[in-house]
């Protein structure tokens, strides 16, 4: 196999490795400092692993021809082939032999038991996979590394399935109780014929959590009930209200009013409500409505954008009924956040479903390269091990200084609603 040596800047990288290892002293309470740098620096790390077992042989046996400095019996004893892990890389070395002729018995070196256990193996192997590189590939980029021996695709894939099932796992259990939500998120993504629908909560500070995903249509009411109430179960609390997100599905409506009630809040995607009323218009009249329904959206108060959409709603029944119809259907929906009194501050984030849209999209990057998908539990593997990739990557929404502002609003609102139900008086049964 061929030998690759990386040095440059006339050996300046060589030279600050070497100073960074040799800062490390050579105690036995040291050793495990410096097994995790030399990890850390491959494929020059290589380099200076030969130097850090021949610290650990001098501290045992002392100064080569030398009589003292080393324990009592512990004699250098020839060299053997061997192989190491950097991170999740195996190289093979030469290395050194120690034994101790008073008790007639090897001594192992603690360095070269550390370096033959990989660090985070399977992640390294998760890592590689997300960002693009296939299975049959990863032997070959093994000559990128001195000696490296390349893990077979057979190995490779064994590797990501082990991890990513344990991502799955990860997420599906991983408790909410300890999660201020003051938002909520709902939508699908698309896994060949099937559909995920994809939970992401929002924090009192901002945060973007990424809290779970059930394989379904958004149009199944039954199953998307019960995945809210899963996520309950867990530990998601509702009590200060929550404001959800939703694209129109009629399943994922139905949902969130079945799990969370009046402590639901929702707002309709105004992306999805714009684009499902120009679908029924003509080419030559999408433009122009697209315009005004923008320009009606983007009012600052209730009032002035529900008088706006009245007003395009009025030149809509002159062109096409069905659009009309589209856009009555959930009208005071995509108004929420304006009759809040909220919009100006939270418009931004919380007007459409694009802060899951996009992570969508970033894990389109991650899965797009798969062609043929055997299973579900094959999709639900990449797509719980590409959102727990991308969540600490994820910001804070923006305007999120305000969200106490939503959480008091939400909570008035809920007040209202339980009151409202409460005076609201019992029919009485029919005789």
């Amino acid at each position: 196999m061929r030998k690759v040596r990386r040095i440059r800047r006339q050996g300046q990288d060589v030279e600050l490795i070497a100073e960074q290892l040799a800062a490390v002293p050579a105690s036995v309470a040291a050793i495990d400092t410096k097994v995790a740098l030399i990890q850390e620096l491959i494929p020059l790390g290589l380099l200076h692993v030969q130097e850090s077992l021949q610290q650990e042989v001098e501290r045992l046996a002392g100064p080569r021809y030398a009589r003292e400095g080393g324990k009592p019996g512990v004699v250098r004893y020839g060299k053997q082939p061997g192989s190491i892990y950097l991170a999740d890389q195996k190289l093979g070395i030469e290395v050194p032999r120690m034994r101790n002729v008073r008790r007639n018995r090897e001594v192992p070196l603690r360095t070269y038991q550390q370096l033959q256990q990989p660090r985070a193996a399977d992640q390294g192997v998760v890592q590689r996979i997300l960002t693009g590189l296939t299975c049959r590939e990863y032997e070959r980029c093994a000559e990128a590394v001195p000696q490296a021996f390349g893990l077979s695709a057979s190995t490779v894939s064994r590797r990501f399935i082990r991890a990513s099932a344990k991502k799955l796992q990860a997420l599906h259990e991983r408790s909410l109780k300890d999660y201020d939500l003051v938002a909520l998120f709902l939508d699908g993504k698309t896994f060949a014929e099937d559909t995920m629908v994809i939970a992401l909560g929002v924090t009192l500070t901002g945060e973007k959590v990424v809290l779970g995903f059930v394989e379904t249509s958004t149009e199944n009411a039954k199953v998307c009930t019960q995945f809210l109430e899963g996520l309950k179960a867990r530990g998601l609390r509702d009590e200060d209200g929550l404001l959800v997100i939703i694209d129109g599905g009629k399943g994922l409506h139905a949902g969130v009013e079945q799990a969370f009630g009046s402590a639901a809040v929702i707002q309709r995607c105004q992306w999805h409500k714009r684009e499902n009323v120009l679908a029924y218009l003509g080419g030559t009249q999408q433009a122009a409505i697209r315009r005004k329904l923008q320009a009606a959206y983007s009012q600052p108060t209730y009032e002035q954008a529900k008088t706006a959409l009245k007003k395009v709603r009025g030149e809509l029944a002159e062109l096409n009924l069905s659009a009309v119809a589209s856009l009555d259907e959930g009208f005071d929906e995509t108004l929420t956040l304006h009759r809040l009194g909220l919009f100006a501050e939270l418009g931004v984030s919380f007007k459409t479903t694009n802060c899951l849209e996009s992570i969508n999209g970033l894990v389109e990057q991650r899965t797009g390269k798969i062609d043929y998908w055997k299973n579900s539990e094959q999709k639900q593997r990449w797509l719980a091990t590409a959102l727990l990739d991308i969540e600490p990557r994820l910001r804070r929404v923006r305007g999120h200084k305000h969200l106490p502002a939503l959480r008091r609003a939400l909570q008035a609102h809920k007040k209202e609603m339980e009151a409202e139900r409460a005076g609201k008086p019992k029919r009485k049964k029919a005789a």
